[in-house]
């Protein structure tokens, strides 16, 4: 199946802790579903000091649930992902505006 959400694509959470805030995917992990949004879903990493790295509480993006993500189209609104076809290739749209993404 084609992918709905692709790296660097802005979007907004629909449900769970964050809800509402909005970030660009960093990265997306088709087998299991998932997405890293940058600033969405942060842990703190707890790591020892190195010769080479600062040690501390890192914060660190985890992976969120591609079902828990929506698009954003130009008008800051989240929307559907469409599929149609144009001059013989596969486009993704947004289903409320009808753009091409």
């Amino acid at each position: 199946m084609a992918a709905k959400l692709r790296k660097g694509d802005k979007v907004v959470v629909l449900a769970g802790k964050d809800k509402g805030k909005e970030g660009e995917i960093t990265s997306v992990d088709p087998k299991a579903g998932k997405a890293v949004v940058d600033g969405v879903n942060v842990s703190i990493r707890h790591t020892r000091q190195s010769q080479n790295s600062q040690g501390g509480r890192i914060p660190k993006a985890m992976p969120i649930q591609l079902s828990n993500l929506a698009l954003l189209d130009k008008n800051g609104k989240a929307t559907r992902v469409g599929f149609r076809e144009e001059d013989g290739k596969k486009v993704r749209f947004a289903k409320t505006t009808g753009e091409t993404v």
